[in-house]
């Protein structure tokens, strides 16, 4: 799904990725799940361009359902995979994330484990090497991706902000659609370590001028960082 010239989307509101589109080639937001392989190809022969073409993922954490496809690239089509890290180690597998699901409703956590079995959610594909990358850092890849540390999702995750697409990508340091309640709108994210700190950590985004923002789950948001913190700080505090 084309979003903006240098932004596109793969996936659903259950779970995305992302592609910043440059001239300089593309670099991957997130890998989704590994059944969402399809997906990318589909979506770069829309965007006339090929897995050739791919310069980077970088992962927002290191959960199952953002490492998807990202060790196929890295093994398969030598396709650096970058992480925070602090969160190396789950996206290895060498440690298991220590979470709370919180509120769930019944037809949305079901459609969600559907969604996730039919896309092989339930079969992660853990890397076995990443680029450690730490908060302030500017990625020489497409699009000079930026990494602003968010944790409290896990401890290593973090945002990305690419000014040439407009965009922000938070991955689960927010949501726009609960998977497990199916409540839309900014909101915190289920599955969170330290809800606490993630809630605090959105600090961080204030003052980042973007008009995206893009979380792993959820509808895309266009109405700017200020307004989507506003209303995650909102709803934490009902």
């Amino acid at each position: 799904m084309r979003l903006a010239p240098h932004l596109r989307r793969i996936g659903n509101d259950i779970v995305a990725a992302y592609l910043v589109d440059t001239d300089e080639g593309v670099t991957v937001i997130d890998a989704g799940m590994t059944g969402h392989w399809r997906d990318l190809r589909a979506e770069l022969s829309d965007m006339d361009r090929s897995v050739d073409d791919i310069r980077g993922v970088v992962l927002t954490h290191g959960d199952g359902d953002h490492l998807g496809f990202a060790e196929w690239l890295r093994r398969d089509h030598g396709v650096p995979v970058y992480v925070h890290e602090a969160d190396a180690a789950r996206a290895r597998g060498e440690v298991k994330a220590d979470n709370s699901w919180g509120q769930m409703k019944l037809g949305a956590t079901v459609g969600f484990f559907w969604y996730a079995m039919r896309k092989g959610g339930l079969r992660t594909t853990h890397l076995t090497e990443v680029v450690a990358v730490h908060d302030g850092q500017v990625l020489d890849l497409p699009g000079a991706p930026r990494i602003i540390g968010v944790p409290g999702h896990s401890p290593g995750s973090i945002a990305i902000h690419v000014p040439v697409a407009d965009a922000i990508f938070v991955g689960d340091a927010l949501t726009t659609r609960h998977v497990l309640t199916g409540q839309r709108g900014p909101q915190p994210a289920p599955f969170t370590d330290d809800p606490q700190q993630a809630l605090a950590s959105l600090r961080g985004l204030e003052g980042v001028q973007a008009s995206w923002v893009l979380p792993g789950h959820g509808t895309p948001w266009s109405g700017g960082v200020a307004e989507a913190i506003r209303a995650i700080r909102t709803v934490a505090s009902s």
